[in-house]
């Protein structure tokens, strides 16, 4: 990475739930350790750094609680920046909000399952299901479908232990991180960036990635994937190892180090 990287510049992109977080029964309690914070705040010091999450950028923000990053949430339908110039690119960010009258539906027609729970993004909601017994799961899809028929500008799609109900527009991760990089003047050549996260809906943004023919797409999974990204994290705890490591190598990139040992913790 410190002989690709020389004379480039790094994007830091990060996914929320399973990669800053633990995975946790309780989605409002996918709280981030103090020491994934600070370690956090230390890249976004050393590099542009995006949070690019399916919750609400609200929850998000509330989770992170970091004034320098930049949040994406609702899958990069809804992107907040920290104050600094960036380029304008009034117009290519959808503006699809999402109908209340599905949220209540979605509430009203899923309450009587037991585990299942309905989570309010903005631009999208999440129906988790990770508390639902399996024989009461078709049950849940069903009325989830149920709802979405009567609504033709949204559609279903699955992250892990949850159905997601999404305007059909052209937007995804991938798109979000293809803004970032445009609006902060960082699209060419000598961009670099990496993205980390473990959820299927990140897939898209390995994909840019993967399109651009540089940088670096890393999962984070414990078992192995079929998967666009070139690289992998087990866990949260290493994620965080390796976001220290990386801007420590930022503020001594006049060593030497080996490759290994920056990328080490990959293996």
């Amino acid at each position: 990475m410190m002989k690709v990287a020389k004379g480039k510049k790094i994007v830091v992109f990060l996914d929320y739930d399973g990669t800053l977080s633990p995975i946790v029964d309780d989605p409002n309690s996918a709280f981030m350790s103090d020491e994934m914070r600070a370690a956090v705040r230390e890249v976004a010091k050393c590099f542009p750094t995006a949070i690019i999450s399916g919750r609400s950028r609200e929850k998000v923000k509330e989770f992170v609680q970091l004034s320098n990053v930049y949040y994406a949430g609702s899958h990069g339908m809804d992107i907040m920046a920290p104050p600094r110039p960036v380029k304008s690119c009034e117009g290519n960010t959808p503006t699809v909000v999402m109908d209340k009258k599905i949220l209540t539906e979605l509430e009203e027609e899923t309450a009587k399952i037991k585990g299942a729970m309905v989570e309010d993004n903005r631009f999208c909601v999440s129906v988790h299901f990770r508390h639902v017994k399996d024989e009461d799961y078709q049950i849940l899809e069903e009325k989830v479908r149920s709802v979405l028929e009567n609504y033709a500008g949204f559609h279903l799609c699955w992250g892990k232990k949850v159905m997601e109900i999404r305007p059909t527009i052209e937007w995804d991760k991938g798109h979000a991180v293809e803004y970032f990089l445009e609006t902060l003047g960082l699209s060419n050549s000598d961009v670099l960036p990496v993205y980390i996260g473990e959820d299927r809906t990140d897939e898209d943004a390995f994909k840019v990635i993967q399109r651009r023919g540089q940088g670096y797409p890393i999962i984070v999974t414990s078992i192995p994937k079929d998967t666009k990204a070139s690289y992998s994290l087990i866990d949260p705890s290493e994620v965080l190892t390796f976001l220290l490591r990386l801007a420590r190598w930022r503020k001594s990139s006049s060593s030497s180090r080996s490759l290994n040992q920056i990328w080490g913790v990959v293996n």
